[in-house]
């Protein structure tokens, strides 16, 4: 067997598995080599769901993206017969009048609106009473405002990275799993790439390894970090209706008053399988994939549901049924870096995704196929160079 390729792809999660689609797709031979074998629990790309939304709020050049990746959904939907996004619409939750939590960047409600009415999204702004009378699940305050988004929607990640992968090889692409990548270094001629189990070659690399990006390149810690998240899932048996779809949509909640805010799904797995909620306070000390503490304790549970659960949903009930730890790769501004690695053409760096990441991924996997294979996306990526931060400037 030839270990010679085109491109290489090391890290097969949301990005990684893709860009493999996407390569394998236009005829390219690809390789994609993967530490463990995904879909698993120890990265970023797992939790049963990811919310999508079109209107981006974190900035309107990812609006294309998120656009371009529900058709790309849809359209691994039709080759697989496999549900993978589904619609429930969206609801932003801001106050215009007060301080809030930020999502990631500033004015997040209101460049949402503005990426809505830019692109042509199906949107309402709703007021406190429009909200109480459609959604009475929400507890909100008078002076807070919405946004609805109609085709807002949830995605499968796991149900995603394991089609992407199906297609990836049914296309023609090789996958390896459990397999460790030591280190790679770029000549004349390509690139090698060196693992626990052999050396490899290609004229192109993709690096994607989320949270362990800063062990392969340790040059990038300034600017990478990663930290823990945690997700809820609360029950919601006495009231399950009230917080199911249609009446339940998915939301995005920028409270008062608050360093954090909360999001979360509809309960989507029935009347024992609660309702998902998230707090956006992850940035606290950096951790490693290793040294996480991936276990959640009695006491954040308790302080999540304490600190914002009842504050918010009051009709749910304080049994935590599930909760599970995910690893967020951020960067200082919280955007995303696509780019090629610093004085290379052939070695493209994609991470990290800051928490939100996921729902624009099926894009970013074709952007980055075509910059590898045409030197250049459709997409414009310019906003993502790593060079923007001084270190690499």
């Amino acid at each position: 067997m030839s270990n010679s390729f085109d491109t290489i792809v090391v890290g097969l999660g949301a990005m990684g598995s893709a860009t493999l689609y996407q390569l394998a797709q236009r005829g390219i031979n690809a390789l994609g080599i993967d530490l463990l074998a995904p879909p698993h629990t120890l990265g970023s790309s797992h939790g049963d769901t990811r919310i999508t939304r079109q209107a981006i709020g974190e900035g309107d050049h990812y609006t294309p993206l998120s656009l371009r990746s529900y058709e790309i959904f849809r359209e691994m939907e039709r080759l697989t017969e496999t549900s993978l996004l589904e619609v429930t619409g969206g609801l932003m939750i801001s106050s215009l009048t007060e301080p809030v939590s930020v999502v990631h960047v500033p004015q997040f409600f209101q460049n949402t609106v503005a990426a809505a009415q830019k692109f042509g999204i199906r949107h309402e702004i709703l007021n406190a009473k429009e909200m109480r009378l459609r959604f009475p699940q929400f507890n909100v305050e008078d002076d807070e405002m919405g946004y609805f988004e109609y085709d807002a929607a949830y995605l499968r990640p796991e149900e995603i990275i394991r089609v992407q992968l199906q297609l990836a090889e049914r296309f023609g692409a090789k996958i390896h799993t459990n397999e460790t990548v030591i280190g790679f270094e770029e000549n004349a001629k390509g690139v090698e790439v060196y693992t626990n189990q052999g050396t490899y070659t290609a004229e192109r690399l993709v690096l994607s390894v989320g949270p362990w990006l800063t062990e392969l390149l340790p040059q990038l810690k300034p600017v990478f970090k990663v930290y823990r998240q945690v997700l809820y899932w609360f029950d919601i048996a006495d009231s399950f209706e009230q917080f199911a779809p249609p009446k339940f949509p998915l939301f995005i909640w920028q409270l008062k008053g608050a360093e954090a805010g909360v999001y979360g799904l509809p309960a989507l797995d029935g009347p024992h399988g609660g309702f998902k909620i998230g707090s956006s306070n992850y940035l606290t000390e950096p951790v490693t994939p290793d040294s996480v503490e991936r276990s959640v304790s009695a006491e954040e549970t308790v302080e999540m549901f304490n600190s914002k659960v009842v504050r918010c949903f009051p009709l749910a009930n304080k049994q935590c049924l599930k909760s599970a730890v995910c690893l967020y790769t951020v960067t200082p501004d919280s955007a995303f870096v696509i780019d090629w690695l610093p004085d290379s053409q052939r070695i493209v760096l994609c991470s990290s995704c800051s928490g939100h990441g996921f729902k624009h991924a099926a894009a970013i996997g074709e952007s980055i196929a075509e910059m590898t294979t045409k030197g250049h996306s459709r997409l414009d990526l310019s906003a993502f160079k790593l060079s923007r931060f001084s270190d690499f400037s």
